[in-house]
């Protein structure tokens, strides 16, 4: 098979041999065609290739909500790592794998050479999709809620990710159309041209689905939202320590967001998980006892641990490498604080507190009910600076401090006795439309727990009250959404990028016809002459 112009018999040698896994020369290769079956790996490798973009986009999204995957393996493992960084690293592996090799296939056909994929690589590709396919099946049995963080994404993505796939199938009209002129199957160059041109049609066609609150007018753009800080700035401080509560206050958060407990001796304190081994060292300082509920733990034993340096031995996020010095110092010296002292801290600060009273199953809990009410009753605190969100007794704490914010965890029902003021869920939960609902009936709304830019910018444009996020140091930064296209503007990129898609499709395969028509008669001489000097032969 001759070269096409322009295709260099070294690298042709040299894209044949990494495909292949043979190298021989150019000449040699003349007997050898893509038969049915190469063909079929070739689809194979588009396949893989696709469903490790589609995992690499699932990849980024699902980064938002990885530190919950990190507290979880070390629930069930007492292991701290940061496995965001193994996933995007095996990721990346797999998708330059068959990235190359893809590219490699695409190259060798727009040289006319045969695609003979060795056997190592078609091993490796099986692997890559079992891979990918069981990365996609652990997604949907562990943590089946990202597939809504997914949908929800799109809408920060979509108008781009049809420019990209618009992009992406255009270039493809290039290896496709010299495989047509190359092969002589007429039935399946029809059925390739039929299959390309609806996919490209349902392409061009597919922003009339593609809808985002971020198409808008700037004029149109809700206020931004404020930040609820998800146990302080956990990603400045230890969480649920008063220096997290400060630093929340210097990235201008309104709300600090927290967990209680109360201790066996009825003091409230601040505390997310039920044990104490992964924010202290009570392994060190309680070893027979570490493995206890934190409620297990008197007031006296809880203020002798060290509720700071895990944060800098295991560095639950990437900015603790960039803390300074002093705040270094300051970490080593913070102690699981007291509800009262936070109080005091937030009333000084003129911040609001949200929090939730675990755990929420205990024997004792009303008694922890009315610790907690007498501690926040003798504060001073004014009490529309409380959120109240434990559901347990609510009734008793509206009797009792009337003047608390009463904030729910769910969505309103539709008979309603009472109507909900604050409602607090997480960001999968609610669509834009709801958002919008329930901004017009005057419903405070927050969204938990948003760290990316694109996730908080969608909220933005959807019109949310708040959001609970750990980046309050990046999400403070942001004076406007990541984008924001009118709805004119958007139609006209449309346009443009259909229409100039359509046109390098047809001049793609204008070109590849004319290469072809100079090179077939070449290559029919050729035939003619071998096929007499081979009747010759015979005679």
């Amino acid at each position: 098979m001759a070269d096409p112009p322009g295709c260099c018999r070294p690298c042709v040698a040299c894209l044949f041999g990494l495909y292949s896994c043979q190298w021989i020369k150019v000449n040699k290769k003349k007997g050898l065609r893509t038969t049915k079956c190469d063909c079929s790996w070739f689809l194979f490798l588009l396949f893989v290739f696709f469903s490790t973009v589609v995992w690499l986009y699932f990849t980024i999204i699902i980064l938002n909500d990885f530190h919950n995957f990190n507290e979880f393996i070390f629930k069930q493992r007492k292991l701290w790592l940061d496995w965001s960084l193994v996933l995007l690293i095996a990721t990346a592996v797999l998708i330059t794998y068959s990235t190359v090799l893809l590219v490699l296939a695409l190259c060798l056909q727009l040289c006319g050479q045969p695609l003979k994929l060795h056997w190592l690589h078609k091993i490796l590709l099986i692997s890559t999709a079992l891979v990918v396919a069981a990365a996609f099946t652990g997604l949907g049995i562990k943590w089946a809620e990202e597939w809504r963080s997914a949908r929800i994404s799109l809408q920060a993505t979509g108008p781009f990710l049809h420019i990209g796939v618009v992009g992406g199938m255009t270039l493809l009209a290039w290896p496709l159309a010299s495989f047509i002129y190359h092969t002589h199957n007429t039935g399946l160059k029809v059925f390739l041209l039929l299959v390309y041109c609806i996919v490209m049609i349902a392409l061009y066609l597919a922003p009339l689905q593609i809808t985002s609150p971020c198409i808008m007018e700037k004029n149109q753009l809700p206020s931004k939202p404020a930040l609820v800080g998800h146990r302080g700035a956990p990603m400045l401080a230890p969480e649920n320590t008063l220096m997290s509560l400060h630093k929340a206050v210097d990235c201008d958060v309104q709300v600090f967001e927290t967990d209680v407990m109360v201790s066996a001796d009825g003091v409230p304190f601040l505390m997310h998980d039920e044990e104490l081994t992964r924010t202290t060292n009570v392994q060190d300082v309680f070893p027979e006892r570490a493995a206890l509920n934190s409620t297990a733990f008197n007031w006296t034993d809880l203020q002798q641990l060290d509720a700071g340096s895990w944060f800098l031995e295991r560095r639950p996020f990437h900015t603790v490498q960039s803390l300074s010095a002093g705040d270094r110092y300051e970490v080593t010296k913070q102690r699981i604080p007291s509800l009262e002292q936070v109080l005091e801290a937030a009333k000084q600060s003129n911040i609001s507190i949200m929090f939730d009273l675990r755990p929420e199953n205990h024997s004792d809990y009303q008694s922890f009910i009315n610790a907690t009410l007498e501690v926040i009753l003798q504060s001073g605190i004014p009490p529309q600076q409380v959120l109240w969100l434990p559901d347990g007794f609510r009734e008793q704490v509206k009797q009792q401090a009337p003047g608390i914010q009463q904030v729910y965890g769910r969505k309103r029902l539709q008979n309603e006795e009472e109507p909900l003021l604050h409602v607090n869920l997480p960001y999968q939960d609610m669509s834009s439309e709801e958002i919008r609902q329930y901004r017009q009936d005057n419903i405070s709304v927050n969204l938990y727990v948003v760290n990316q830019p694109w996730l908080f910018s969608v909220l933005w444009c959807s019109g949310v009250t708040s959001v609970t996020t750990n980046a309050c140091q990046v999400l403070k930064e942001m004076k406007q959404p990541i984008w924001l296209l009118p709805s004119n503007t958007y139609l006209m990129i449309w346009i443009v990028v259909d229409c100039t898609s359509a046109l390098v499709i047809l001049w793609a395969f204008f070109l590849l016809k004319k290469c072809s028509q100079r090179r077939w008669p070449a290559e029919s001489e050729t035939d003619v002459l071998l096929t007499k000097i081979n009747s010759l032969m015979q005679e």
